[in-house]
Protein backbone atom coordinates (compact mmCIF):
# COMPACT_ATOMS: atom_id res chain seq x y z
CA UNK A 1 0.00 0.00 0.00
CA UNK A 2 2.77 2.45 0.66
CA UNK A 3 4.52 1.81 -2.24
CA UNK A 4 1.42 2.61 -4.44
CA UNK A 5 0.83 5.75 -2.55
CA UNK A 6 4.48 6.71 -3.00
CA UNK A 7 4.29 5.70 -6.68
CA UNK A 8 0.88 7.84 -7.15
CA UNK A 9 2.41 11.02 -5.51
CA UNK A 10 5.49 10.66 -7.37
CA UNK A 11 3.02 10.39 -11.12
CA UNK A 12 0.91 13.62 -9.62
CA UNK A 13 4.26 15.61 -9.15
CA UNK A 14 5.66 14.99 -12.33
CA UNK A 15 7.35 18.55 -12.71
CA UNK A 16 6.33 18.68 -16.56
CA UNK A 17 2.62 17.63 -15.55
CA UNK A 18 2.30 20.01 -12.63
CA UNK A 19 3.91 22.92 -14.75
CA UNK A 20 1.09 22.02 -17.56
CA UNK A 21 -1.57 22.05 -14.94
CA UNK A 22 -0.68 25.46 -13.54
CA UNK A 23 -0.70 26.78 -17.04
CA UNK A 24 -3.85 25.36 -18.03
CA UNK A 25 -5.94 27.02 -14.86
CA UNK A 26 -4.13 30.05 -15.63
CA UNK A 27 -5.70 29.85 -19.07
CA UNK A 28 -9.15 28.85 -17.43
CA UNK A 29 -8.90 31.65 -15.10
CA UNK A 30 -8.09 34.16 -17.82
CA UNK A 31 -10.85 33.10 -20.12
CA UNK A 32 -13.23 33.11 -17.25
CA UNK A 33 -12.32 36.69 -16.60
CA UNK A 34 -12.88 37.15 -19.94
CA UNK A 35 -16.29 36.58 -19.99
CA UNK A 36 -17.58 36.87 -16.50
CA UNK A 37 -15.97 40.58 -16.46
CA UNK A 38 -19.20 41.65 -18.53
CA UNK A 39 -21.60 39.85 -16.20
CA UNK A 40 -20.12 41.16 -12.75
CA UNK A 41 -19.86 44.75 -14.20
CA UNK A 42 -23.39 44.82 -14.50
CA UNK A 43 -24.49 43.71 -11.62
CA UNK A 44 -21.86 46.00 -9.34
CA UNK A 45 -23.11 49.12 -11.87
CA UNK A 46 -27.20 48.33 -11.50
CA UNK A 47 -26.39 49.38 -7.31
CA UNK A 48 -24.79 52.71 -8.57
CA UNK A 49 -27.02 56.05 -9.12
CA UNK A 50 -26.73 57.45 -12.12
CA UNK A 51 -24.28 60.12 -11.32
CA UNK A 52 -21.69 57.70 -10.23
CA UNK A 53 -22.24 55.13 -13.36
CA UNK A 54 -21.42 57.88 -15.75
CA UNK A 55 -18.61 59.57 -14.09
CA UNK A 56 -15.19 59.36 -14.83
CA UNK A 57 -12.78 58.46 -13.90
CA UNK A 58 -15.53 55.51 -13.00
CA UNK A 59 -15.58 53.38 -9.49
CA UNK A 60 -15.51 49.91 -9.85
CA UNK A 61 -17.87 48.97 -6.91
CA UNK A 62 -19.28 53.22 -6.59
CA UNK A 63 -18.60 54.97 -3.62
CA UNK A 64 -22.93 55.09 -2.21
CA UNK A 65 -24.37 51.60 -3.12
CA UNK A 66 -27.79 51.85 -3.31
CA UNK A 67 -31.12 49.60 -3.76
CA UNK A 68 -33.05 52.09 -5.03
CA UNK A 69 -32.37 51.08 -8.60
CA UNK A 70 -34.27 47.95 -8.18
CA UNK A 71 -36.85 49.42 -5.66
CA UNK A 72 -38.17 51.92 -8.72
CA UNK A 73 -37.90 48.87 -11.25
CA UNK A 74 -40.14 46.78 -9.24
CA UNK A 75 -42.42 49.29 -8.22
CA UNK A 76 -42.34 52.26 -11.25
CA UNK A 77 -41.51 49.69 -14.15
CA UNK A 78 -44.13 47.11 -13.82
CA UNK A 79 -41.30 44.34 -13.83
CA UNK A 80 -43.76 42.15 -11.68
CA UNK A 81 -46.18 41.65 -14.80
CA UNK A 82 -43.49 41.17 -17.20
CA UNK A 83 -41.35 38.30 -14.96
CA UNK A 84 -44.87 36.60 -14.30
CA UNK A 85 -45.40 36.50 -17.93
CA UNK A 86 -41.61 35.09 -19.04
CA UNK A 87 -41.86 32.71 -16.21
CA UNK A 88 -45.12 31.32 -17.40
CA UNK A 89 -44.07 31.35 -21.14
CA UNK A 90 -40.79 29.24 -20.27
CA UNK A 91 -41.91 27.23 -17.59
CA UNK A 92 -44.77 25.98 -19.94
CA UNK A 93 -43.16 25.64 -23.10
CA UNK A 94 -39.98 23.74 -21.28
CA UNK A 95 -42.65 21.41 -19.42
CA UNK A 96 -44.96 20.98 -23.11
CA UNK A 97 -41.33 20.75 -25.16
CA UNK A 98 -39.39 17.69 -22.55
CA UNK A 99 -43.06 15.76 -22.66
CA UNK A 100 -43.48 16.11 -26.31
CA UNK A 101 -39.75 15.57 -27.59
CA UNK A 102 -39.12 12.60 -25.11
CA UNK A 103 -42.06 10.53 -26.69
CA UNK A 104 -41.25 11.69 -30.37
CA UNK A 105 -37.50 10.82 -29.86
CA UNK A 106 -38.28 7.80 -27.74
CA UNK A 107 -40.70 6.58 -30.87
CA UNK A 108 -37.88 7.02 -33.69
CA UNK A 109 -35.21 5.13 -31.42
CA UNK A 110 -36.99 2.00 -30.14
CA UNK A 111 -40.39 1.41 -32.92
CA UNK A 112 -40.35 0.49 -36.42
CA UNK A 113 -43.05 1.96 -38.46
CA UNK A 114 -43.49 2.96 -41.94
CA UNK A 115 -41.05 5.78 -43.20
CA UNK A 116 -39.69 6.18 -40.23
CA UNK A 117 -36.20 7.15 -41.73
CA UNK A 118 -37.67 9.62 -44.20
CA UNK A 119 -40.02 11.29 -41.51
CA UNK A 120 -36.74 11.42 -39.83
CA UNK A 121 -34.58 13.05 -41.98
CA UNK A 122 -37.55 15.30 -43.18
CA UNK A 123 -37.36 16.68 -39.05
CA UNK A 124 -33.68 16.95 -39.01
CA UNK A 125 -33.90 19.05 -42.55
CA UNK A 126 -35.51 21.25 -40.70
CA UNK A 127 -32.72 22.09 -38.39
CA UNK A 128 -31.49 23.63 -41.39
CA UNK A 129 -33.70 26.55 -41.93
CA UNK A 130 -33.12 29.45 -39.87
CA UNK A 131 -36.96 31.03 -38.22
CA UNK A 132 -36.26 33.99 -40.54
CA UNK A 133 -37.25 31.53 -43.13
CA UNK A 134 -40.44 30.47 -41.59
CA UNK A 135 -41.47 33.72 -39.50
CA UNK A 136 -44.15 35.01 -41.98
CA UNK A 137 -46.06 31.41 -42.33
CA UNK A 138 -45.33 30.67 -38.69
CA UNK A 139 -46.88 33.73 -37.82
CA UNK A 140 -49.88 33.63 -40.43
CA UNK A 141 -50.99 30.61 -38.41
CA UNK A 142 -50.88 32.18 -35.18
CA UNK A 143 -52.85 35.04 -36.47
CA UNK A 144 -55.47 32.45 -37.86
CA UNK A 145 -55.61 30.33 -34.38
CA UNK A 146 -56.22 34.06 -33.09
CA UNK A 147 -53.41 33.64 -30.77
CA UNK A 148 -52.04 36.75 -32.10
CA UNK A 149 -50.90 38.87 -28.78
CA UNK A 150 -51.40 36.28 -26.77
CA UNK A 151 -49.32 34.26 -24.66
CA UNK A 152 -49.94 30.70 -26.26
CA UNK A 153 -49.00 32.29 -29.29
CA UNK A 154 -45.25 32.40 -27.97
CA UNK A 155 -45.30 28.77 -26.33
CA UNK A 156 -47.32 26.47 -29.09
CA UNK A 157 -44.60 26.78 -31.93
CA UNK A 158 -41.89 25.96 -29.47
CA UNK A 159 -43.16 22.86 -28.36
CA UNK A 160 -41.59 20.47 -31.27
CA UNK A 161 -37.68 21.07 -31.41
CA UNK A 162 -36.05 18.94 -33.75
CA UNK A 163 -32.90 19.24 -32.06
CA UNK A 164 -34.66 17.60 -28.71
CA UNK A 165 -36.18 15.27 -31.00
CA UNK A 166 -32.67 14.66 -32.71
CA UNK A 167 -31.06 14.40 -28.75
CA UNK A 168 -33.56 12.27 -27.39
CA UNK A 169 -33.46 9.93 -30.40
CA UNK A 170 -29.57 9.53 -30.19
CA UNK A 171 -29.47 9.34 -25.84
CA UNK A 172 -31.87 6.26 -26.13
CA UNK A 173 -30.06 4.60 -29.61
CA UNK A 174 -27.38 4.44 -26.50
CA UNK A 175 -29.38 2.29 -24.23
CA UNK A 176 -29.84 -1.58 -24.21
CA UNK A 177 -33.51 -3.30 -25.91
CA UNK A 178 -32.84 -5.88 -22.69
CA UNK A 179 -34.97 -3.29 -20.65
CA UNK A 180 -37.90 -3.01 -23.07
CA UNK A 181 -38.09 -6.88 -23.73
CA UNK A 182 -37.70 -7.84 -20.23
CA UNK A 183 -40.79 -4.88 -18.98
CA UNK A 184 -43.03 -6.63 -21.85
CA UNK A 185 -41.82 -10.21 -20.58
CA UNK A 186 -43.25 -9.05 -17.08
CA UNK A 187 -46.32 -8.11 -19.08
CA UNK A 188 -45.94 -3.84 -18.27
CA UNK A 189 -47.67 -1.61 -21.26
CA UNK A 190 -46.04 0.03 -23.83
CA UNK A 191 -46.91 3.21 -21.71
CA UNK A 192 -45.55 1.67 -18.06
CA UNK A 193 -42.25 0.52 -20.17
CA UNK A 194 -41.65 4.14 -21.37
CA UNK A 195 -42.74 6.24 -17.81
CA UNK A 196 -41.33 3.58 -15.16
CA UNK A 197 -38.06 2.01 -17.12
CA UNK A 198 -37.06 3.91 -20.08
CA UNK A 199 -37.76 7.56 -18.56
CA UNK A 200 -35.53 7.78 -15.32
CA UNK A 201 -32.39 6.47 -17.67
CA UNK A 202 -33.22 9.58 -19.20
CA UNK A 203 -32.47 11.98 -16.23
CA UNK A 204 -28.97 13.71 -17.59
CA UNK A 205 -31.42 13.94 -21.00
CA UNK A 206 -34.42 15.84 -19.26
CA UNK A 207 -31.90 17.97 -17.24
CA UNK A 208 -30.21 19.55 -20.46
CA UNK A 209 -33.53 19.16 -22.67
CA UNK A 210 -34.96 21.85 -19.11
CA UNK A 211 -31.94 24.08 -19.30
CA UNK A 212 -31.58 24.65 -23.05
CA UNK A 213 -35.58 25.14 -23.71
CA UNK A 214 -35.80 27.56 -20.29
CA UNK A 215 -32.94 29.48 -21.84
CA UNK A 216 -34.12 29.72 -25.24
CA UNK A 217 -37.80 30.76 -24.28
CA UNK A 218 -36.49 33.45 -21.64
CA UNK A 219 -33.88 34.84 -23.81
CA UNK A 220 -36.22 34.82 -27.10
CA UNK A 221 -36.88 38.79 -28.11
CA UNK A 222 -37.41 38.25 -32.01
CA UNK A 223 -40.83 36.03 -32.08
CA UNK A 224 -42.35 37.76 -28.86
CA UNK A 225 -41.39 40.68 -31.07
CA UNK A 226 -43.44 39.85 -33.78
CA UNK A 227 -46.46 38.07 -31.97
CA UNK A 228 -47.00 40.51 -28.42
CA UNK A 229 -48.64 43.64 -29.26
CA UNK A 230 -49.94 44.76 -25.67
CA UNK A 231 -47.42 45.75 -22.74
CA UNK A 232 -49.20 43.40 -20.81
CA UNK A 233 -48.44 40.81 -22.18
CA UNK A 234 -44.22 41.91 -22.42
CA UNK A 235 -42.06 39.48 -21.52
CA UNK A 236 -38.69 40.78 -19.83
CA UNK A 237 -36.81 40.47 -23.19
CA UNK A 238 -39.51 42.81 -24.79
CA UNK A 239 -39.86 44.77 -21.73
CA UNK A 240 -35.78 45.13 -21.49
CA UNK A 241 -35.88 46.79 -25.24
CA UNK A 242 -38.15 49.21 -24.13
CA UNK A 243 -37.07 49.92 -21.31
CA UNK A 244 -34.82 52.82 -22.46
CA UNK A 245 -37.64 55.01 -23.79
CA UNK A 246 -39.98 54.01 -20.83
CA UNK A 247 -37.46 56.00 -18.21
CA UNK A 248 -35.57 58.16 -20.61
CA UNK A 249 -32.54 56.20 -21.11
CA UNK A 250 -31.88 55.72 -17.14
CA UNK A 251 -28.84 53.25 -17.78
CA UNK A 252 -28.74 52.23 -13.68
CA UNK A 253 -32.48 50.93 -14.20
CA UNK A 254 -31.73 48.89 -17.24
CA UNK A 255 -28.65 47.54 -15.33
CA UNK A 256 -31.09 46.40 -12.24
CA UNK A 257 -33.58 44.88 -14.57
CA UNK A 258 -31.16 42.80 -16.91
CA UNK A 259 -29.67 41.67 -13.22
CA UNK A 260 -33.03 40.00 -11.84
CA UNK A 261 -33.75 38.85 -15.44
CA UNK A 262 -30.53 36.37 -15.29
CA UNK A 263 -31.75 35.29 -11.42
CA UNK A 264 -34.02 32.87 -12.90
CA UNK A 265 -31.67 31.42 -15.78
CA UNK A 266 -28.62 30.75 -13.13
CA UNK A 267 -30.71 29.13 -10.79
CA UNK A 268 -32.30 26.80 -12.83
CA UNK A 269 -28.67 25.83 -14.60
CA UNK A 270 -27.72 25.25 -10.50
CA UNK A 271 -30.49 23.35 -9.53
CA UNK A 272 -29.94 21.21 -12.62
CA UNK A 273 -26.18 20.78 -13.14
CA UNK A 274 -25.82 18.15 -10.97
CA UNK A 275 -28.09 15.32 -12.72
CA UNK A 276 -26.37 16.39 -16.06
CA UNK A 277 -22.70 15.67 -14.06
CA UNK A 278 -24.07 12.82 -12.42
CA UNK A 279 -25.68 11.08 -15.46
CA UNK A 280 -22.12 11.68 -16.95
CA UNK A 281 -20.62 10.05 -14.28
CA UNK A 282 -22.64 7.03 -13.92
CA UNK A 283 -22.10 6.41 -17.85
CA UNK A 284 -18.43 6.97 -17.63
CA UNK A 285 -18.78 4.14 -14.86
CA UNK A 286 -21.02 1.75 -16.50
CA UNK A 287 -18.63 2.37 -19.82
Amino acid sequence: MKNSASRVLKTNLKPGKSIKAVFLYILLLILSFIFLFPVFWMIISSFKLPDELLSWPSSLFGNNPTLSNFINVLTAGNFAVYFRNTVFVSVTATLLTVVVNLMSGYAFAKYQFRFKNVLFAAILATMMVPLEVIMIPVFRVIVIANLANNLWGLIIPAIASPAAIFLVCQYYKGISNDFIEAARIDGASEFDIFLKVMLPMATPLIAVLCILSFMWRWNDYLWPLLVIFSRNNFTIQLALGNYSADFNMSWNLLLAMSSLSIIPVILIFIVLQKFIIGGITTGGVKG
